[in-house]
């Protein structure tokens, strides 16, 4: 999959599915499932590292992921969330932090959360050769500014604000943008509006495709289930059972049995 490929999916109106990987063995498994996209997302503060926001997570740590999950990738597109404070200060340090991205740790591309202020960033690493997908609603690397965790786009000034971010993202040249939190019919305009994908996530059925965090979907993550989370499956019940299992029959002298061992 390329950023190019992505394009021809919406044209063909192909509906394109996206998941978050932050590991080898998760990411080769979204590969050999047929996912189009694999966000290494600053989500990984959350799920993986137990934090309460994605806001402290540094672009080394998600270097660090990005590289494990690129290994292990054959097909899908690989794209790096740049950590707060990473891109915000300039387009300079946008640059050089977003070069480290494809060139320490393989990925395709990398994603931006803003509207309209980040159209100048968005640009210098287009002209740069650094493909990007961008990221309007909820953003949560803003969430102290945004006051929590809700939809956006509920009055006539957010609504324009996004529907006019969303078409300059695209004439600056971004491949995709993610539509997080905004309702359905704010979220169909704006697909309408533009001639790149929109990916989903609390947006709606009618985005050109869907994103989620794969540790929500899997329900191994419980802190929390947003609303938009369909859960595929139990994964927590299943690796409490196992474990607990395990340590019975350590207990109980099962394990190992005789035919597992030399």
């Amino acid at each position: 999959m390329t950023v190019t490929g992505l394009l021809e999916m919406k044209r063909a109106g192909q509906k394109i599915a996206m998941l978050t990987a932050y590991d080898y063995y998760t990411a080769r498994m979204l590969d050999e499932c047929g996912i189009d996209g694999i966000l290494v997302g600053d989500s990984a503060n959350m799920v993986f590292y137990g934090e309460p926001n994605t806001l402290s997570i540094t672009v080394d740590q998600m270097i660090y992921h990005t590289r494990a999950v690129a290994r292990a990738v054959r097909s899908a597109l690989v794209i790096a969330d740049m950590p707060f404070m990473s891109y915000q200060v300039n387009a300079d340090d946008a640059l050089r932090n977003a070069g480290r991205f494809l060139k320490e740790a393989g990925a395709t591309a990398v994603k931006v959360e803003g509207g309209l202020n980040m159209v100048p960033t968005v640009k210098r690493l287009i002209e740069a050769g650094i493909p990007v997908m961008s990221h309007i609603g909820l953003v949560p690397q803003s969430i102290h500014r945004l006051g929590g965790y809700g939809v956006r786009g509920r009055d006539d000034k957010e609504r324009a604000y996004l529907v006019e971010s969303a078409q300059a993202l695209a004439e600056a040249g971004s491949f995709a943008i993610v539509l997080e939190a905004i309702r359905g019919e704010l979220a169909r305009e704006i697909t309408q509006s533009i001639p790149i994908p929109t990916i989903g996530i609390g947006a709606g059925a009618e985005c050109d495709g869907q994103i989620l965090v794969s540790n929500d979907m899997l329900g191994s993550f419980e802190d929390f289930q947003p609303k938009f989370v369909r859960r595929y499956a139990n994964v927590a019940e299943v690796m409490r059972r196992a474990f607990g299992q395990y340590r019975d029959d350590v207990r109980n002298g099962e394990f190992p049995s005789d035919k597992e061992g030399y």
